[in-house]
């Protein structure tokens, strides 16, 4: 292999349109085209992701090229988000990788996306340690929530999921309720850090073992605030920073009492984070106790490679080029993806 590899990557995998050049582990662009319009239907709409990713495709691929300051000859593969995520976005990114993986005659790399958010922490980023194997990953999203043991580049185990909903479904949920717009998790996180976390009372749903729940949880929320607006109706507005910090400390409680039986379990003491939520100042900061209070030795990516990005999909691509793992040109895009 030669010293130096150039890999374009593409993220589709939700709403958010991602390219990204990466020489070998360094990121030398990360291009992400959000989508607006879904804040007017508090949720992302499959049909008018997809369409928007038809838009924004072409321009966000040549803007990464551009700041990488090279061109689509200088690449030597493609990679692309095979899935999990939105059927029509997935088509789109996916469709788009292949053309030019055959116009470039240059491989073709189908990458997981939650894989990709787990080897986010290998990105090469100045004042950001990476984890040695074998570790615990927990990935928390609003499609997933997950302890993994991650062995290799390539061989993980997930421990433990959620048998209902994902921990970001709790936020929007809650979000929601609150009236917040969308996407409120963000603000639940913002309101939190002025709150009192034990202002109110919410019970941890009974789960065996390391895998979640979280839609009991949310249905407890609804009706602790039905139950207090009915008495009085101005209670969200007067107490809506305890209302989020409550919640919020609950559903910290449930993430870290999980990776704290997956330590025990596994004796694995390194502990990863990623996916959308990690990015909540509450869950890094509790993570990063950890530390201290047991002794672990925790990593919590950089902002930008916490939500949907191509730099992470551009990570993973790099390791399996770097193995030979190339995809053929009949690969498919997948909603639902083995882990």
């Amino acid at each position: 292999m030669q010293q130096g590899t150039y890999i374009l990557a593409i993220e589709s995998s939700c709403d958010d349109t991602g390219a990204a050049v990466l020489y070998n582990e360094k990121v030398l662009s990360n291009v992400v085209a959000k989508q607006e319009i879904h804040e007017l239907y508090g949720g992302v709409i499959p049909e008018l992701a997809s369409r928007a990713h038809q838009q924004n495709i072409v321009p966000v691929i040549d803007v990464a090229l551009q700041k990488a300051g090279i061109s689509k000859n200088d690449l030597a593969a493609i990679a692309f988000t095979q899935g999990p995520g939105l059927m029509g976005s997935l088509l789109v990114g996916g469709s788009f990788a292949k053309s030019l993986s055959m116009a470039l005659d240059i491989p073709l790399i189908a990458v997981n996306h939650m894989h990709a958010h787990i080897l986010a922490h290998f990105i090469d980023e100045e004042g950001f340690d990476k984890p040695t194997f074998p570790f615990l990953a927990m990935t928390i999203s609003g499609g997933h929530t997950q302890i993994v043991k991650v062995n290799s580049f390539t061989e993980m185990e997930i421990l433990g999921e959620t048998t209902d909903d994902a921990v970001g479904e709790a936020y929007d949920k809650t979000a929601k309720i609150l009236g917040f717009p969308y996407p409120g998790g963000p603000l639940i996180d913002k309101h939190a850090q002025n709150g009192n976390p034990k202002a109110f009372t919410f019970t941890k749903p009974k789960v065996d073992g390391l895998n979640f729940s979280f839609s009991g949880l949310k249905t407890q929320i609804l009706y602790f605030i039905q139950k207090e607006v009915q008495k009085n109706p101005n209670f969200i507005e007067e107490n809506i920073d305890d209302i989020c910090a409550s919640v919020q400390n609950i559903i910290i409680k449930i993430l870290m009492d999980k990776v704290k039986l997956a330590v025990e379990q596994t004796g694995i003491t390194q502990i990863a984070i990623g996916g959308g939520v990690s990015a909540n100042s509450g869950i890094r900061k509790a993570l990063k106790e950890t530390e201290t209070k047991y002794g672990w030795k925790t990593f919590i990516p950089k902002f930008e490679y916490t939500t949907d990005n191509a730099a992470m999909i551009g990570i993973v691509g790099y390791h399996k080029y770097r193995l030979g793992m190339f995809s053929d040109d009949d690969v498919v895009s997948k909603a639902r993806l083995d882990f």
